[in-house]
C-alpha cells in the first residue's frame, strides 16, 4: 500500500520540486495521523469506559501509539514518492527502523499497561495480602521476561534490515527459539536466571515482601528483576541475591503460606520461683498488649539446669515485625514485675563456704579480701 504522488507533478520536472511535493505530503500526513490517533483514542476510551484494562492501554500507549501511526503514515507517503526525491532511500531506511523501533515501545507499553493493572486490581498493602503478593510476584517477573523477549525481537528485526549485518540479526532472531537457548551455552549464567525467573514467577519460592532468612541475614524481599532478588534487611542494608541462588539453595522463608508467626521469650530463674504466679501474669500482659492476635500464649519450663530453670513465653502474632516488637515488651514487663514481686526468683550463684574456726577467713567472706597496700 502506498500514496501515489504522480498526479501532485511532472515527472519531467527535476528532483528538487519532487523533494518539496514530497515533504509537503509528509507534512499533510503527519498532521491526518495525529488526527486519526486522536479521534481513534477517543473513540477506544469511550467505549472502553469502565474496563479497567482497555483504560490503562489507552493512556500507557498513548506516546507509543501515536509515534507508529505517524511512521506508518510516513513509510506510505515514502513508498509513493518518485525515484528521484533526493535522499529517498536513506530516509526510507530511516523510517523503517524507526517503525520497527516504535513497534517494539508499542509492544512493551502494551505488557506495561496489563502489568500496571493486574497490580491495582490486586493491592498488596492490606492485613492479608498473601494472594496479592502472589499475583505481583508473577506479574512483575513475567513482564520483565516480556520486555526481554520484545526487546530482542525488535533488535533481530532492525538487524535484518542492514546488509552486513542481517546474518547476526537472524542469528539473533534464532537464539529466541529453544534450540538456540539450548546452545547459548556462552550466555549460560544469563539464561540460567532468565529461567530461574520463570521458575519463581510460577512455583512462587518467594514473592514480594516475602520474609527471608538469607545467608544468616533476616530480611524482606523489596524487589524481583530479572536476573536478581533485593532483599531489605532489617538495618536497611541491601543484599542483592541472583534469581538462580534461591534455586539451588535453601532458605526461610517466614511467610511463604501465611504471614503469622509464634515468638518465643526465654527466662532464667530460680527453683523457688512460683510459676503459676508467672503464669497468671504473663496471660494477663498478653490480653493487655495490641500486638497480640489472640491465638497463643502458653508457658511451659522447658528445661533445668544445676543453677536454674528455663521458662519458655510463647506467644503468636500477625507478622515477623509484631512478633519481634511483641517479644521485647513481654520480656521488658515480665523481668520488670519478677524483679519487684519475687527478687530472690532471679538467678544467682549459690556456694557454701566452711570457715571453721579461721578468724582470718571469716573477715575474707564478710569483708572481702584486704586490700593490698602500696
Amino acid at each position: 500500500m502506498s500514496i501515489d504522488l504522480d498526479f501532485l507533478y511532472n515527472m519531467n520536472e527535476g528532483p528538487l520540486r519532487s523533494g518539496l511535493i514530497v515533504l509537503g505530503v509528509a507534512l499533510v500526513a503527519v498532521v491526518v495521523a495525529v488526527f486519526l490517533h486522536r479521534v481513534g483514542i477517543a473513540v477506544v476510551r469511550r467505549l472502553a469506559r469502565g474496563r479497567p484494562f482497555t483504560t490503562t492501554a489507552t493512556e500507557v500507549t498513548f506516546s507509543a501509539s501515536r509515534t507508529c501511526v505517524i511512521l506508518f503514515m510516513l513509510r506510505l507517503v515514502l513508498t509513493g514518492a518518485p525515484d528521484n526525491t533526493p535522499g529517498l532511500t536513506s530516509i526510507s531506511y530511516l523510517t523503517s527502523i524507526g517503525l520497527i523501533l516504535a513497534l517494539t515501545w508499542f509492544l512493551i507499553r502494551c505488557v506495561k499497561s496489563v502489568s500496571l493493572t493486574v497490580i491495582n486490581l490486586n493491592p498488596y498493602d492490606v492485613a492479608d495480602n498473601l494472594k496479592a503478593r502472589r499475583i505481583l510476584t508473577q506479574t512483575r517477573v513475567l513482564s520483565r521476561s516480556a520486555y526481554f523477549i520484545i526487546a530482542m525481537l525488535g533488535l533481530s528485526f532492525v538487524l535484518l534490515t542492514l546488509p552486513g549485518a542481517r546474518q547476526f540479526g537472524a542469528s539473533l532472531l534464532a537464539s529466541a527459539g529453544v534450540a538456540g537457548i539450548v546452545a547459548g551455552i556462552a550466555a549460560k549464567p544469563v539464561l540460567g536466571n532468565f529461567f530461574a525467573g520463570l521458575q519463581i514467577a510460577f512455583s512462587q519460592p518467594i514473592r514480594i515482601d516475602d520474609v527471608l532468612i538469607v545467608k544468616g541475614e533476616w530480611g524482606r524481599v523489596e524487589e524481583i528483576t530479572g536476573t536478581f532478588v533485593v532483599v531489605r534487611i532489617w538495618d536497611e542494608r541491601r543484599m542483592i541475591v541472583p534469581l538462580q541462588w534461591f534455586i539451588e539453595n535453601p532458605f526461610e522463608n517466614w511467610t511463604h503460606t501465611s504471614s503469622t508467626i509464634l515468638g518465643t521469650v526465654f527466662l532464667w530463674l530460680d527453683f523457688s520461683v512460683p510459676t503459676q504466679a508467672i503464669r497468671d501474669e504473663f496471660e494477663r500482659v498478653c490480653k493487655s498488649l495490641p500486638l497480640w492476635d489472640k491465638r497463643v500464649c502458653v508457658m511451659h519450663v522447658t528445661d533445668a539446669s544445676e543453677r536454674t530453670m528455663q521458662v519458655r513465653l510463647l506467644v503468636s502474632a500477625k507478622d515477623s515485625g509484631s512478633a519481634f516488637d511483641l517479644r521485647c515488651q513481654i520480656r521488658e514487663h515480665m523481668i520488670g514485675f519478677i524483679a519487684r514481686n519475687y527478687p530472690g526468683a532471679l538467678p544467682r550463684l549459690r556456694a557454701e563456704v566452711e570457715a571453721r574456726n579461721d578468724p582470718e577467713a571469716i573477715d575474707s567472706i564478710i569483708d572481702g579480701p584486704p586490700t593490698q597496700k602500696a
